[in-house]
């Protein structure tokens, strides 16, 4: 007998007698709330990341409002917005080189209201992890119709990028960590500065101008 079918044996021999385990039940999915982008820009606000939500006429002049006077930019192929100056990423670029950028804009794939989560699954407008995760500022573009309530509905809906092989990366707020004193330090394994950016069809005129702030 190999080592293998003696465990085995051993275990089959320890479960004789053993009453099944009753499956535990599912728990009821909670009532979606009436506004769901609305819990999302609370959730990311939670994060001390900057929301903002933003008819699409809006979408170039908030990414420009949210860029640094005179920041070095990279976006990704793809990315539904121009950026004047910024350099389209061919792949070709080193963390070296990545780290003196400033910012990077990306789209993204969806996002979790009830956790405030934003998830790229690396398709066009998003681009290579490295891009998102090197410079110190990220602005990240949401269309409104991306938001869903919860994790199991952003696992439903990636079911095919992951199935095409995509890598996942899952954002929620900026990157932060907390040594044993709990001093916080951001910036340690990605972005020190999260910018999200929601294009809404329906945002509300904030200050005479098409956006809202959170």
């Amino acid at each position: 007998m190999s080592a293998r079918e003696d465990i085995l044996d051993r275990v089959r021999s320890a479960l004789r007698g053993v009453a099944d385990v009753p499956a535990i039940p599912v728990a009821p999915r909670r009532t979606p709330p009436a506004d769901v982008v609305g819990l999302f820009v609370e959730r990311v606000a939670d994060y001390r990341a900057t929301v903002v939500r933003c008819t699409p006429d809006r979408l170039a002049a908030t990414v420009a409002d949210a860029l640094p006077p005179s920041a070095s930019v990279v976006v990704p192929p793809g990315l539904p917005v121009p950026v004047p100056g910024a350099v389209v990423d061919d792949g070709t670029m080193t963390a070296a080189e990545l780290d003196r950028i400033d910012a990077v804009v990306t789209a993204a794939a969806a996002a979790v209201a009830e956790t405030g989560t934003i998830v790229l699954d690396h398709g066009p407008g998003q681009g290579r992890r490295a891009i998102t995760l090197v410079p110190d500022i990220h602005i990240c573009l949401i269309r409104a119709d991306q938001v869903v309530v919860d994790v199991p509905d952003a696992v439903a809906l990636l079911d095919a990028a992951v199935g095409r092989g995509r890598p996942l990366t899952w954002v929620s707020g900026p990157s932060a960590t907390s040594d044993i004193e709990l001093d916080r330090v951001e910036g340690v394994h990605g972005p020190r500065t999260l910018h999200v950016i929601v294009v809404d069809e329906t945002a509300a005129p904030a200050d005479g101008a098409n956006e809202e702030r959170a």
